[in-house]
This record gives C-alpha cells, structure tokens and sequence, in this order.
C-alpha cells in the first residue's frame, strides 16, 4: 500500500473499452488507484517492475506471453505482489493454472462492479477472492485451493509448463521463440515438448495444433 494508503493495481486487458471500464471503475473509489492499464502481457510486466503494483488485476485471453507466465515473471521480481485473474470463459485448465501460481483471486467477467471492488479489497487484507461460479467448482481446506474433480483425460497427464508450451506450438511459434518468452533454455523447451507429445499420443505440429484448438487452448 502507498503512504497515503491507497491500493494500487495494475489492470491488464487486451480490449480497450474492457481496459477503460475496469480502470474507470476502480478509480472511481477512494481507496484504491490504478499504477497502469496495459494491453498485453509484456507491457504488464514493464509498468509492474516500475510501479510496484499491490495487485495485478490481469485478463487470461490475450495474444502473446501468456498470462500466466507474465504472472509468473512478475511474481519473481515483486514476490508480495498478489494477482488476480480475470476471464469470460473460467475453464478448468485456466483454474487449475491459476492455482498452480498460488493466484489470490479468479474473477469471471459477468461480476458486478461492486463485487469485483470488493474481491480486490478482500485480497488486499491477505483473503482470495473467486467468482461464485469459481468457487463452487474448488475445494477449499488448510491445504489451499483445488478442483473439486479432476478429469480423466490426457490433457490432465499435462503439466503446466507442458501446457504452456503446447499454447505456443500451437499458436505457431519455433522452440527459440518459446524458450525465449517461457525464460527456459530450448533444451528444456524440447524436452517438454517431448513429454507432451509422448503423454498425448500426437507426434506432428499440424494434429498438435488442431488437438489445442479443439481444447481451447489457443485464441483464433
């Protein structure tokens, strides 16, 4: 929190008219400020090493570095930052995602302003905060947050870094490139790559990526 008390966040959208909506309510209240409103996952991870968010209100669906990984880089540099996701479609990988970053909160984008205000406050006094939708989904005990079932399926055998990288592959990108966003050497981006093809039985770019899209796992 700032001297004067206020919470800062950092809003991050990749549409600008959501962007202008969620900043213009937040500063409409007097208890909090927006430090940034950035249109994509880069962009949030400069303004946030510059300003120091308290929270990181950030979108899932947007081209380029994923968001998770944004996250993830600005959680190593800034490690009391709290990050709050926000999304229209909550599916479970996103959750499971989410979780995975020890994410405080996960808001789907049909709350109220009220509500979502109110969630950034909880998170604020060291709460979390999940959309009713999302919480009836978890189960929330000493151990944290988890889903409540966990399916079966092969992309369930994925881990998240493995997921990651199927994202990229899928949205076209080489394994330099992806080493490059993902911070990781390409050896290691090979190797995931590697596993995930193993663990889904698919051993070609072009079904990999058609496998992503079917899963959601990529924007068109």
């Amino acid at each position: 929190m700032t001297i004067a008390g206020l919470l800062k966040v950092l809003v991050v959208d990749d549409h600008a008219m959501v962007l202008s909506a969620i900043a213009g309510v937040i500063e409409s209240t007097d208890d909090m400020e927006v430090v940034g409103a950035c249109a994509d996952a880069d962009e949030a991870i400069a303004v946030a090493l510059r300003e120091r968010p308290d929270v990181l209100l950030m979108d899932i669906d947007m081209p380029g570095i994923s968001s998770f990984d944004a996250a993830r880089t600005i959680q190593s540099h800034l490690p009391a930052v709290r990050v709050v996701f926000l999304t229209a479609y909550p599916h479970d990988r996103y959750i499971e995602q989410a979780i995975a970053l020890e994410a405080s909160g996960f808001l789907t984008k049909n709350e109220t302003p009220e509500a979502m205000l109110n969630g950034l406050r909880e998170v604020a006094r060291g709460h979390s905060c999940f959309s009713v939708e999302v919480e009836s989904r978890l189960i929330l005990d000493g151990g944290g947050a988890r889903l409540a079932s966990a399916r079966g399926t092969r992309r369930s055998t994925l881990s998240i870094r493995e997921l990651e990288v199927l994202r990229y592959i899928a949205s076209g990108m080489t394994k330099k490139e992806i080493a490059g966003v993902m911070h990781l050497a390409v050896k290691t981006v090979d190797n995931h790559s590697t596993n995930l093809m193993s663990k889904l039985d698919i051993h070609d770019r072009v079904e990999l990526t058609k496998y992503a899209i079917r899963e959601g796992l990529v924007c068109l």
